[in-house]
């Protein structure tokens, strides 16, 4: 038995160098996922948006652009469709500097109103109440609630019922009015819009799909 000899399983010393290695390896991976997730959520600017150049996260100027939902063929899922064409809000190009101010306040309020107690916002937030990541592409803002509330844009229509969500019911479960003043009302609708140009690699699934069979009269529409 002693001239036996022992498993390198056994090894105090096989194990420390393993253990060694792996956190050194997982080190630089986590490093690298680091930067190339930095560089994956980095903002565009209004330069990349006129020049066509995709990111991610486009620059707040993209609420001055038509923004679509499609199905990209060559990755295989979902994806939002950027302009060329304008659709300004409330029909005015905003500066790079208005439009960041815009979705600044935007974001403030959801945070302030408390919005992902009962919605979801890029995957993160409560289910009780209508997903609003793509919000701003529902069918229902143009096709239904303009009649509604009496507004001509869509735009005009998501401010009125976020002002007073209790005057017009459009979910069993109905938003209740919390005080949200005109102003923010408009930042909350810059903020819907640019989260909808978001690539979130095909969240929320089968949206666009739920866009088509509205428009064509399927069973979303029904």
């Amino acid at each position: 038995m002693a001239g036996k000899k022992a498993s390198v399983w056994t090894s105090i010393s096989f194990w420390r160098r393993s253990a060694a290695w792996v956190t050194g390896l997982a080190t630089i991976l986590l490093i690298w996922l680091t930067f190339d997730t930095m560089a994956q959520i980095r903002m565009g600017t209004d330069q990349e948006l006129k020049e066509g150049i995709k990111r991610r996260i486009p620059a707040p100027t993209v609420i001055n652009y038509k923004i679509d939902y499609k199905y990209d063929e060559k990755r295989g899922l979902e994806a939002p469709v950027i302009g060329p064409e304008k659709q300004p809000l409330f029909g005015k190009e905003l500066s790079p500097k208005e439009a960041a101010a815009l979705l600044h306040l935007g974001k403030l309020t959801s945070q302030a109103k408390n919005c992902m107690d009962c919605h979801t916002l890029l995957g993160n937030g409560g289910y009780y109440a209508p997903d609003l990541t793509k919000a701003w592409l529902d069918p229902m803002w143009e096709k239904t609630m303009p009649a509604m509330t009496g507004k001509k844009t869509k735009e005009e229509a998501m401010v009125a019922f976020l002002m007073h969500p209790d005057k017009y019911p459009t979910h069993a479960r109905m938003m209740p009015n919390l005080g949200i003043t005109e102003q923010e009302a408009k930042g909350l609708v810059a903020f819907l819009k640019h989260m909808s140009s978001i690539d979130t690699n095909g969240y929320p699934r089968g949206f666009s799909k739920t866009i088509k069979e509205f428009q064509t009269g399927g069973t979303y529409a029904k």
